[in-house]
């Protein structure tokens, strides 16, 4: 064979080798992952295209690691975000590589129910098992002074809502979504509240707003109530609360409020100080705010539970005794409810 023959013949197979390849290369990074059904996947943060490749190659998805490196190079735009992602049976590497880039990593959820306080809601954070949790064991004070919340206690501070994450947010991420929803919530009906409230700033609202949502899950009675607590602060006359009693005690709390416990005097016992308490004492929805800007219209200064959710209303203490008598003669050492006395 001739020289130019030879030459010929090595510029051929290199030709037929580097179209193999180019073909294996295309083939590779345009025909649908090696799954068969939806799977996760988390980009680390600052992971190369070569150590995703490595991994997706190691779980049997991509036939060769070096496929991402060719990815990365033709589309030099996309840059992988870190987060979990789902990648589903049919995306070639390409639109994978374009899922990593969008950032649209896979979202989990967490509820922050109404009612509950900073305590229950970091038992939520930590019972979810994806969240970093920075600030296990502190109290609502400490929770405030290292999120720089402005106030004392972060108790009431945190909208009840539910709330949309990544794995590996922190508690502090997700609180400072529901302080910042918290503020707007109250910052917009404080603007938009009945001039007539007794209440002298946005704070006073949250910690009134604390106070009916631990009183009623009864949506209609919510109004109403905030109502009763409106007369008695205008006529100075203590609010009496029960809720207020049980959050003063803390742990102390057994199930039972006694004669002992209201006579007590706490921050927060309602029985035995002037106006609201120092704090709210639970976070609360939209609707509690909404009660307590635009209280509803009764001249009741008393109610008690019925035992059934819903509550008894009396202008006087003689009608209120006797509803008491009605409804919780026989309950109210097993189980709490609430009745302002006198």
């Amino acid at each position: 064979m001739s020289a130019v023959k030879w030459l010929v013949s090595l510029i051929f197979l290199l030709l037929t080798l580097l179209a193999g390849a180019a073909a294996g290369i295309y083939y590779g990074v345009t025909q649908p992952l090696m799954i068969d059904s939806a799977q996760e996947y988390e980009v680390q943060l600052g992971a190369s295209s070569t150590k995703i490749g490595h991994q997706l190659a190691a779980r049997g998805w991509i036939y060769h690691p070096l496929l991402t490196k060719v990815v990365s190079r033709l589309n030099p735009t996309l840059i992988p975000k870190a987060g979990r992602y789902e990648i589903v049976p049919g995306q070639n590497l390409i639109q994978v590589f374009q899922l990593f880039d969008s950032g649209k990593a896979i979202f989990h959820e967490v509820t922050l129910l109404e009612g509950k306080t900073v305590k229950d809601y970091m038992a939520a954070l930590e019972a979810k098992g994806n969240i970093q949790m920075t600030m296990s064991g502190f109290d609502a004070k400490r929770i405030a002074k290292h999120m720089e919340l402005g106030h004392s206690s972060a108790e009431g501070l945190f909208f009840a809502n539910t709330y949309r994450y990544h794995d590996g947010d922190t508690d502090v991420d997700i609180l400072k979504h529901a302080n910042t929803l918290l503020k707007k919530e109250l910052n917009t009906a404080w603007d938009n509240r009945n001039k007539s409230i007794p209440l002298k700033t946005p704070y006073d609202v949250l910690t009134l707003a604390s106070i009916i949502e631990k009183e009623t899950g009864v949506a209609y009675e919510r109004p109403l109530i905030s109502k009763v607590f409106m007369n008695r602060l205008k006529r100075r006359i203590r609010l009496q609360t029960d809720p207020t009693v049980i959050y003063g005690l803390g742990d102390k709390y057994n199930g039972n409020i006694t004669r002992r416990d209201l006579r007590t005097k706490t921050p927060y016992n309602t029985y035995v100080i002037d106006g609201l308490p120092p704090t709210p004492i639970a976070n609360v929805g939209r609707e509690a705010i909404e009660a307590a800007v635009w209280p509803g219209e009764t001249a009741a200064l008393y109610f008690v539970a019925k035992g059934d959710g819903t509550h008894a209303f009396s202008r006087t203490l003689r009608e209120h005794n006797n509803a008491v008598a009605k409804y919780q003669k026989y309950q109210r050492r097993k189980d709490y409810k609430s009745s302002p006395s006198k």
